[in-house]
């Protein structure tokens, strides 16, 4: 990867000097371990869940804001500039740095800010350590005729990533080391350093109050924080000079920037030459923002230690608040890694997976501290499958799958014979059939108090279209590895004639659930366009095309598919508010960007037109430059321009995207 920024996502005053286009645009770092840090382009705390060191203390989740930010003073001839941003309950935004900033940029998916100070140009970085709950800040005098003064203010904290803190009189223990500081925020709490080898530091300890945080306002949260000043480091800059602050939980080490941003360089050219040797034909036609993508896939891959293999992966679903889960972990596995170059982490994903089957299910997610995993997804353990079947068409790992036949087995017999929540097959038809009252089984999930928004108690067509891949997958494997595959031949044959009970012949699409406490559910949904873009289909070519033109016509977005067609009675055309009124829209109307992928897959298969299939991509080039900049959101106001909302990046949406224009562009 040539140095430099990325021509694509960068910006100059038009958008830096402007307050809310500077805070809408948010940027992220990851360290693998499920840390990160995360901020606006103007340097205000937006969110909770900003900060320079969200440290995964249990690695990938026990995540906790231990830096919030810094604010510098800047000192180069006779004046001070204040280049940090802080919005103030008292509805003040002071200091006003973000008035200074004269462009932002991507290296990689390193943020880069350059400030304009007269004459002079001063330039900042952020970036992780890979592996490490370590965060790194450096300044670099670029332009200037004279030397720099520069004291930088660091604001830390002590809390759970989901919560806010009201300081009251809590007093930290912050202790002078060799260059720095060591935080201990209350006895018991992990230390973190606070470090520079050039600047040296002097300690504090005054509460700076009432920061306003207008995202969690709006999303009718506690949007009050008290954050703590606990040193400032001082520095001298001489033009072509630089200095590093290094935020850490482990013990000091190397304080070297430039070493430091060598090996973050080196390692996003590595996944980029990784994928050019997996994939050179794509590569080499790959845009700009599809090369932005492989890049940002990486964000999501975290490790999960098992006592089996201590280096186990696993994949966040989203940031900010999201841990890892299966259901997302499943879908976005082929685009995060076998269509990003990585195969063994691929593996090492299934494998680490494999060993929490329990009843035939893969867990839904894994909740924060040492709670148990949560089992309550029918579908999940299906998109396991296709998975590791997809793994081993890349790979040919028979070994991989001699290890992971057993669990694949496992999972279809209890799938056949019943197992949690009432999922079994039905003899009758041969479909998979799931669902309990107060159970949110499939990916629409919302729950509000005891009232599951979309509880699609039934036969799901999503989840019939994955049991028929599923069977079909199987006696693939089965057949690989010398085992006997003919066993699944009339389990398929009999869900797909069952199959053909989805078919709506009046609305010339899929019914959404068969078989519901009130029969069939017609709704207009996109979890058919499932059943066009995954390999197995029961559809006919004719019925294939009306799939498309339907959700086409009342689903389609510019970034995604909505989750319920506008003429729906319990359409929900806008996404916001409260959690309650969040959670009641999210799957009733809302835009999910995953869905683009599979649709445009859909296209594809049905009108063999490459150009126009790709086409219902290139929306999300430009979405790169806005949100989660240099990666894609969840989801998306239903209606135009339909703004992004909810999580600024989503391993399933970065995740689809690429591997649908992967299949496409390879096809």
């Amino acid at each position: 990867m040539a140095d430099g920024l990325n021509a694509g996502i960068d910006f100059g005053r038009e958008i830096c000097g402007n307050l809310a286009a500077a805070e809408s645009r948010e940027w992220l770092v990851t360290n693998g371990l499920g840390g990160f840090a995360s901020g606006t382009v103007a340097g205000s705390l937006t969110r909770r869940y900003h900060g320079l060191l969200v440290a995964a203390l249990q690695p990938p989740v026990g995540r906790a804001l231990l830096v919030a930010k810094v604010d510098e003073t800047a000192r180069y001839g006779e004046e001070n500039f204040s280049l940090g941003t802080n919005r103030w309950t008292s509805g003040a935004s002071d200091p006003q740095g973000y008035r200074l900033i004269e462009s932002y940029g991507l290296d990689g998916t390193t943020p880069v800010w350059t400030f304009a100070l007269r004459q002079a140009l001063l330039e900042k970085r952020v970036w992780m350590e890979q592996g490490s709950n370590t965060t790194y800040l450096r300044y670099h005098l670029a332009r200037g005729a004279e030397t720099l003064h520069l004291a930088v203010k660091v604001l830390v904290n002590y809390r759970d990533y989901h919560a806010t803190t009201h300081a009251g009189n809590w007093q930290m223990r912050i202790e002078a080391v060799p260059h720095g500081m060591r935080v201990t925020a209350f006895p018991g709490a992990t230390p973190f350093y606070l470090l520079s080898a050039e600047a040296p530091a002097e300690p504090a300890h005054d509460w700076y109050r009432d920061f306003e945080l207008p995202a969690e306002q709006a999303r009718g949260l506690d949007h009050v924080e008290d954050h703590l000043h606990a040193a400032t480091f001082h520095a001298s800059l001489a033009p072509g000079h630089s200095v590093t602050l290094v935020l850490t939980t482990d013990a000091p080490g190397s304080l070297d920037g430039h070493e430091a941003l060598a090996r973050q360089r080196l390692a996003e050219q590595q996944w980029l030459e990784q994928w050019t040797q997996a994939h050179p034909t794509l590569a080499a036609r790959a845009p700009q923002w599809i090369r932005q993508l492989v890049l940002a896939a990486h964000q999501f891959i975290v490790r999960r230690s098992l006592p089996e293999d201590p280096d186990a992966r696993s994949i966040i679903a989203g940031y900010h608040w999201f841990g890892d889960w299966g259901r997302d972990t499943m879908v976005s596995l082929p685009g995060l890694t076998l269509w990003a170059g990585q195969p063994a982490v691929a593996r090492k994903i299934l494998l680490a997976f494999g060993h929490y089957v329990q009843d035939g299910m893969l867990p839904n997610c894994f909740p924060e501290g040492s709670q148990p995993p949560l089992y309550n997804t029918v579908d999940a353990a299906l998109w396991f499958i296709l998975a590791a079947g997809e793994y081993f068409d890349f790979t040919k790992d028979t070994e991989f799958l001699q290890l992971l036949y057993p669990v694949l087995l496992n999972i279809v017999a209890r799938y056949i014979e019943g197992t949690r929540y009432n999922i079994h097959v039905d003899p009758a038809d041969g479909l998979l059939y799931a669902g309990a009252e107060g159970v949110q089984l499939t990916w629409m999930d919302a729950k509000v108090g005891d009232w599951v928004v979309t509880p699609r108690i039934g036969k799901p067509v999503e989840v019939n279209a994955l049991w028929l891949n599923a069977l079909a997958s199987m006696a693939r494997l089965a057949a690989s590895i010398g085992r006997p595959g003919d066993r699944y031949d009339p389990m398929l044959a009999r869900a797909r004639r069952g199959f053909a009970r989805f078919w709506n012949e009046r609305l010339g699409c899929c019914f959404d659930v068969l078989d519901g406490p009130q029969g069939e559910d017609a709704s207009v949904r996109p979890n058919q366009i499932l059943a066009v873009s995954l390999p197995e289909t029961a559809l006919t070519a004719e019925q294939q095309r009306a799939v498309v033109k339907a959700c086409g016509r009342h689903l389609l977005t510019s970034f995604g598919l909505r989750s319920l067609a506008a003429s729906s009675p319990g359409y929900r055309g806008t996404y916001g508010g409260p959690p309650s009124e969040r959670d009641a829209a999210y799957h009733q109307g809302t835009v999910w960007g995953w869905l683009l992928g599979p649709f445009a897959v859909a296209y594809w298969r049905v009108y063999h037109d490459r150009a126009a299939a790709l086409s219902f991509l290139e929306p999300m080039r430009n979405h790169l430059k806005v949100a989660g900049l240099g990666t894609a959101s969840e989801i998306f106001q239903p209606e135009p321009p339909f703004e992004p909302c909810g999580a600024i990046a989503q391993a399933w949406t970065v995740a689809e995207t690429l591997r649908a224009w992967s299949v496409i562009t390879a096809a």
